[in-house]
């Protein structure tokens, strides 16, 4: 038993030491090293093992010791940690060896009374820099297995073996989790090379690799790469069953946000992503630079990106407003910390955070009015489609009269710009956040014919964006982390995706070229079935789908029920009189409209409707005002239905 105890305590006395870099024993062992390789040196120089000469100049082995140490401390070879020793320690051991060889050269000339071949100390220069620095290599090596011993470090393959790729390896090599096995590039002239002792193999033979060495994940080292090859790379990992993570982006790596060893889960922008195409800046600036800009719903997830893209754009004043107290305190953190590690302009934007809710109308026209706001982008709204349909009066308040006091209080204060964020739902919705959206089109574009005001009116519409709040990415996600299973409403569901950023950046030009009462609708790409998004999902989380025929899966996919307003696919057109713009991922509609007095008898009845909580009227008013509104469920407001004495549907039931 105190065999056993002592042996713990060396142990841990051993590995905490040598996590040191200043340690009596690294300097033992230097004193040992420089005496050996000036013997070596004059062994060389004179074709012997003890040379006569070396009696005679006994005092330079004394001497090497005494000239070293002061500079080796000075030069702080001392101070680096044996475990992360990098090629920065390794220029300075050539620095301090090769000013400790000139000054021992210094007192040679002067004080050397038989006239030492200064050949011997350029072979001793040599000889000194293979030991000293191969002595810290092989100790680092040693430390850096040591240290895994018994920590059962995960094989990991890197796939890119370029600059990020070897810092990756190098990383990973000090750390207890994982061991870098091999690495994969494209590049046909690398293979067979090594980088930090690690083969280089193309990606024909990565499939083999995995199978016979136990491969636990894939990390991608590309961050320099085509989005394309991405995608393409994404598609051949897929079918491996072995969980991918990346590096951060390299802009977050360059800024210092983040390290390469911060590897991250596959981001579902890089399954369903696109190239970018890059914004135009004259578009980007012109409602934007030098002006005070105000976004509702600015903690949202449409609402708080439009945020970090305004801020770039170095607005005056930048107004949030929202009605959660948490998000709007998160977006104004970020963005205040980004301001503040920006340059001079950046740092001078007055970021305005103000709590509220857009169905105050007396407050939207105080707070337009006292900071003589001159663009808004609206995108505060109720937008989950079951909740909504759960509580439909409150998606009328918010989504329709929101949006008209925020207009309204717009033109009253002279507002130039004014950007209504929109949805492919609007478009023959089966759902009330889908007509509300739709009435809330109809409210901009009858207020955008009054050419009273000299605000310009436009709305941009859009489908689903990537990991939105309610999305099912997120959910998806969760779901996989819990061991599933992941629920599909239906096999068939199709959405449109787009990036966060991208969306609000095409958001931000869209509104820059509205001439009044214009309906833009963003380039989505093609559409996606949520099934294969799942199964995607699943497969680079480095898991297997278990179904029927693969009972032994990890994951299984479930199909529930279509819930209250879905539709299995939608649209973003109403019409077919859709043209081009300066922009190729953003087109211009031309879609029915209301006269302003058509429109405000109706909203009469709604705001009456509302009032008396009467569900069925304001169902009927919707129906009758929006083009191809056709509800797929009845009203599942379960107030509503206690109170008519109803049987509440089992879909409206939490489980």
């Amino acid at each position: 038993m105190y065999n056993k105890t002592l042996s713990k305590r060396a142990h841990a006395y051993f590995r905490s030491q040598f996590h040191k870099g200043k340690h009596p024993l690294i300097m033992i062992m230097d004193a040992l090293l420089l005496p050996l390789s000036l013997w070596l040196a004059f062994s060389l120089q004179f074709t012997a093992i003890l040379p006569p000469v070396v009696i005679e100049v006994w005092w330079m082995f004394l001497l090497a010791p005494a000239l070293a140490f002061p500079v080796f401390l000075r030069l702080g070879l001392y101070r680096a940690v044996l475990l992360y020793l990098g090629s920065q320690a390794f220029s300075a051991i050539v620095r301090a060896v090769s000013l400790y060889t000139l000054l021992f050269m210094g007192v040679l000339v002067v004080a050397d009374p038989i006239g030492v071949p200064l050949t011997v100390l350029a072979i001793h220069w040599l000889v000194v820099l293979t030991l000293i620095g191969g002595s810290r290599a092989i100790l680092r090596t040693f430390l850096r297995w040591y240290k895994k011993t018994g920590q059962h470090a995960a094989n990991v393959v890197i796939y890119g073996a370029g600059e990020a790729g070897a810092q990756l390896a190098e990383a990973l090599q000090v750390g207890m989790h994982f061991q870098p096995i091999a690495f994969v590039d494209d590049k046909s002239e690398l293979h067979g090379t090594e980088v930090h002792g690690i083969r280089i193999y193309s990606s024909a033979v990565l499939e083999t690799i995995v199978t016979k060495c136990g491969v636990h994940e894939i990390l991608l080292a590309i961050p320099s790469a085509s989005f394309n090859r991405r995608q393409e790379i994404m598609h051949f990992l897929e079918k491996l069953q072995v969980r991918v993570r990346t590096i951060p982006d390299l802009d977050d790596i360059v800024s210092g946000r983040s390290h390469i060893e911060d590897l991250r889960e596959i981001d579902i922008n890089d399954i369903l992503g696109r190239e970018p195409v890059p914004p135009d800046p004259e578009l980007m600036n012109a409602c934007i630079t030098g002006k005070t800009v105000m976004v509702t719903g600015a903690g949202g997830s449409i609402g708080s990106e439009i945020c970090r893209q305004l801020v770039k754009l170095q607005p005056r004043n930048l107004v949030l407003f929202e009605s959660s107290e948490f998000n709007l305190y998160s977006i104004e953190r970020e963005l205040r910390y980004f301001c503040s590690h920006g340059d001079k302009k950046i740092r001078s934007i007055n970021v305005i955070p103000l709590l509220g809710t857009v169905t105050n109308e007396s407050k939207m026209d105080l707070v337009m009015k006292t900071f003589n706001v001159q663009t808004v982008y609206h995108a505060a709204a109720y937008k989950h489609v079951p909740l909504v349909e759960y509580n439909p009066i409150e998606g009328v308040k918010n989504n329709v009269f929101g949006t008209l006091f925020t207009a309204r209080a717009a033109l009253n204060a002279g507002v130039e710009t004014f950007v209504l964020i929109s949805t492919d739902k609007a478009v023959r919705p089966t759902n009330v956040m889908g007509a509300t959206k739709r009435m809330a089109e109809l409210v901009v574009q009858a207020l955008a014919t009054d050419s009273r005001h000299r605000t310009r009116f436009s709305m941009v519409r859009f489908g689903n964006v990537l990991g939105s709040s309610g999305s099912v990415v997120p959910l998806f996600s969760e779901q996989i982390r819990k061991g599933g299973p992941i629920t599909l409403t239906h096999p068939e569901m199709t959405r449109y995706f787009m990036t966060i950023p991208e969306s609000a950046q095409l958001v931000i030009q869209a509104g820059a070229m509205g001439g009044g009462g214009d309906i833009f609708v963003l380039d989505m790409g093609d559409p996606v079935r949520i099934q294969q998004l799942a199964q995607r999902m699943i497969a680079l989380s480095g898991l297997s789908i278990r179904d029927e025929k693969h009972p032994k899966g990890d994951i299984s996919i479930e199909t529930t029920q279509i819930r209250p307003g879905e539709k299995l696919y939608e649209e973003l057109l109403i019409g077919c009189n859709v043209q081009p713009t300066r922009h190729s991922r953003i087109m211009q509609a031309k879609e029915a409209e209301l006269p302003w007095k058509s429109l405000a008898g109706i909203l009469n009845k709604l705001t009456l409707a509302c009032s008396d909580f009467d569900n069925e009227k304001v169902r009927a008013i919707l129906m009758d005002t929006v083009t191809g509104y056709i509800p797929q469920c009845g009203i599942e407001d379960q107030v509503w239905l206690n109170n008519h004495k109803t049987t509440i549907p089992e879909s409206v039931l939490l489980h």
